[in-house]
């Protein structure tokens, strides 16, 4: 059975990986220090470590044959509040697990962010997101580290943070609804996002693993992004509900959206725009 390591299994993106991975076969291990608090979930069928990113010199050497590093604080809005502990996890997290994969051998995948295309000065998260990139293109380049970076789009679906302070806005307003509260919205509402579901993301995040064709950076979104208000209009079909707006924040990008094909043409992923179907099914 080929053993893996998911950094951050316990988050979104992570604890839907981990089940995928174990439903394919693979013997999972996690690191996760549950610091999203009540919405953190240890996925059934792991060994759950516990632990922490920054303190993987207290981990044993496994012959792990990927790492899916998705630990990180994952938000642009927090990171303003608590630029140094965005750093320390962000930063120094992901050196430490730079050099545990390069010590144990094992293939690294990276979650980046499409806050790449960006100006990283314009957060913490965003320079934290680009320093980590950086700092595995030089240990491929110097070290011959075996890792490929995945950057995403705005995830949504099953199992998605409501209630916790790094919820995106899905999450915020399917919060919101169910507390009969209106669905906030920051700024004008016409700035658009590349909304990815989260099957598509696990999909293409193993894909990749397992794939022998090495990339620059493979971008994970639907190719397709909405307004806010659009998404805001979906909700207001489904719920009845009202939107009120809220003054912009920064750090609020105008738009994201994938437009490098690569992992479609070169990986076979197949990336479906399911973002009204899913707001109709909540």
């Amino acid at each position: 059975m080929k053993k893996v390591l998911v950094t951050g299994g316990c988050g979104f993106i992570g604890y839907a990986l981990t089940l995928e991975l174990i439903k394919r076969g693979y013997d999972v291990d996690v690191i996760d220090n549950l610091s999203i608090g009540k919405e953190a979930k240890i996925p059934e069928g792991c060994t759950f470590l516990g632990g922490d990113i920054r303190g993987m010199d207290n981990q044993d050497d496994k012959p792990y044959i990927y790492i899916f590093h998705l630990a990180a604080l994952s938000r642009i809005q927090p990171s303003f509040q608590n630029p140094t502990l965005t750093f320390s996890v962000n930063v120094d997290g992901t050196k430490k697990v730079v050099e545990y994969a390069y010590q144990n051998k094992s293939k690294l995948i990276y979650a980046g962010s499409s806050s790449r295309w960006h100006n990283p000065m314009l957060s913490p998260y965003a320079m934290s997101k680009h320093m980590g990139e950086e700092w595995i293109k030089m240990y491929k380049g110097v070290y011959d580290l075996n890792a490929e970076i995945v950057r995403f789009y705005n995830v949504y679906g099953e199992g998605e943070l409501m209630d916790s302070h790094m919820a995106a806005v899905i999450g915020v307003w399917r919060a919101q609804v169910k507390k009969n509260y209106p669905i906030t919205i920051i700024g004008d509402g016409k700035q658009r996002r590349d909304f990815t579901h989260i099957d598509d993301i696990v999909d293409g995040l193993i894909r990749v693993a397992e794939s022998n064709k090495g990339h620059d950076a493979w971008e994970l979104g639907t190719g397709k992004n909405y307004s806010i208000n659009e998404v805001a209009d979906m909700f207001i079909e489904k719920f009845n509900c009202v939107k009120v707006y809220m003054t912009d924040q920064k750090g609020n990008y105008r738009e994201t959206l994938r437009v490098n094909s690569d992992a479609i043409d070169m990986l076979g992923w197949q990336p479906k725009d399911k973002l009204k179907e899913y707001i109709n099914g909540i």
